[in-house]
Order: C-alpha cells, then sequence, then structure tokens
C-alpha cells in the first residue's frame, strides 16, 4: 500500500532537493488536467509523488488516496494503480 506523507512543502526547488538527498533519480515536474485518467499500470521503480498544487486520486487495491499540495506519497514498484484528476494537478515524479 502506498505510504502518504502530509508536508507543507509545496516549492519545487526544494523538493527536488529533498529527493536528490534521498537518494532518488529522473526527478521532473508533471502536469495534468482536470478530467486526465490514467488506466490501472505499475511503475518498475520505487516511485514518489509530490503534489505542488490541485488535486490528484491514486486508486491503488480499490482504495482511493487523495492528493493534495503538500502530500508525498510513495509507492513500492510494481504495485498497480490507477489515477484520476479531478482538479488541474501539478506534482514532482522520481523514482529510487
Amino acid at each position: 500500500m502506498a505510504k502518504v506523507v502530509k508536508t507543507s512543502i509545496t516549492d519545487e526547488k526544494k523538493i527536488k532537493e529533498i529527493l536528490e538527498k534521498e537518494g532518488y533519480f529522473n526527478i521532473f515536474k508533471w502536469c495534468d488536467s482536470e478530467g486526465t485518467k490514467y488506466h490501472e499500470h505499475t511503475h518498475p521503480h520505487y516511485e514518489v509523488r509530490w503534489i505542488l498544487s490541485g488535486h490528484l486520486q491514486i486508486i491503488e487495491n480499490g482504495k482511493t488516496i487523495d492528493l493534495f499540495p503538500g502530500d508525498r506519497m510513495e509507492s513500492v514498484a510494481n504495485t498497480p494503480h490507477s489515477a484520476y484528476v479531478p482538479k488541474d494537478v501539478c506534482y514532482i515524479c522520481a523514482s529510487r
């Protein structure tokens, strides 16, 4: 199951610095518009999504995880999940 940490950090530069120090790679900003859907898929690495703005829903194991600005979600490699964007969202993605 994904791990969600509520932080108050939404500064892109600061988030990237934190993730680099933690050993993450492939760190980039991603944005999706309201109504975007991602069908169930997996990622080959341990992944983090850190919300800068907006609202993102991750559906994992039949449970919906609502993510808002400052939320940091970590997912284990190869975990099946889907996503939906109720409100335009931007977030930092990274792998480890």
